[in-house]
């Protein structure tokens, strides 16, 4: 007598049954973190100095002229270093989410589980990291008397969950792809450093004076967190026409990541 254990519905998120697996989430996560530092002289202080040393790059080459031209109401090296903090769960999430299911075809072959949670773990990466950088951060603006405003100090925890939704659709949607198509291990570093330049992480959203431009780049997910993670310290008002169009698409992407992930999720241990 033979037994095949799967999910039950492919075409649902499976909440349940994520659950049920939940201890999965905390032992791959730490894992994916050990390997990540294993062996290295400075450890978990890498999370900071990559954003900081890209914060300090941008700003002596591009700080003077994109505060000029936009007409900047802070400092651009604190601009530049917020959206990097920032922008590294979108980036290290999304690269390790995209290669997870490979990195871990051993382990798709042998045993049931839902199989959202590699990608979801690797995601979980990512956080981490921010965490780290963020402390850092948060010692910078202190340093350097920067107010972050009481009142609109919600506005990091949500733009940390929008970040997450962006990475895990977009991180769902590669990994599944990359497990058909190997091709995607060589276009997810490309792809990540594209979005890099569509993204207001080291510019303005009105830094173009064509509102049709900034439109575009408000499709972009990673817009609406940016902006939110950035209005809790800053005094300038937000426009929620970009805030909508950017969110919205962030939802687009997470529907149709997990959509694909759970559709094609049947032959991953086959194809892995």
């Amino acid at each position: 007598m033979e037994f095949e254990i799967g999910p039950k519905n492919r075409f649902s998120l499976g909440l349940k049954e994520l659950w049920a697996y939940r201890e999965l989430f905390y032992i791959f996560t730490l894992r994916d973190i050990k390997v990540k530092y294993k062996q290295t002289v400075l450890g978990f202080l890498w999370a900071v100095l990559q954003p900081l040393l890209l914060a300090l790059t941008f700003s002596f080459f591009l700080g003077k002229a994109i505060s000029t031209t936009a007409n900047m109401q802070m400092p651009y090296e604190l601009f530049a270093f917020s959206g990097l903090v920032l922008w590294g769960i979108f980036s290290t999430g999304l690269n390790n989410a995209g290669n997870s299911m490979v990195a871990n075809a051993n382990i798709i072959k042998k045993i049931y589980f839902p199989r959202l949670i590699i990608p979801v773990s690797a995601v979980f990466v990512g956080l981490f990291d921010f965490a780290m950088a963020f402390s850092v951060f948060l010692l910078y603006c202190l340093f350097n008397s920067v107010q972050l405003s009481v009142h609109a100090f919600w506005l990091i925890p949500l733009s940390v969950v929008l970040t997450g939704i962006a990475t895990m659709g977009a991180g769902a949607l590669l990994a599944a792809l990359n497990v058909k198509y190997r091709d995607f291990r060589y276009i997810i570093p490309f792809l990540i450093q594209f979005v890099l330049f569509l993204s207001p992480v080291i510019y303005p959203l009105n830094i173009s004076p064509s509102p049709s431009l900034q439109y575009l780049i408000a499709l972009n997910p990673m817009t609406a967190p940016l902006e939110l993670f950035r209005a809790s310290f800053s005094l300038t008002e937000l426009n929620p026409t970009p805030i909508l169009l950017s969110v919205c698409s962030s939802l687009f992407f997470f529907g149709l990541g997990i959509y694909y992930f759970k559709k094609t999720e049947d032959y991953f241990a086959d194809l892995a």
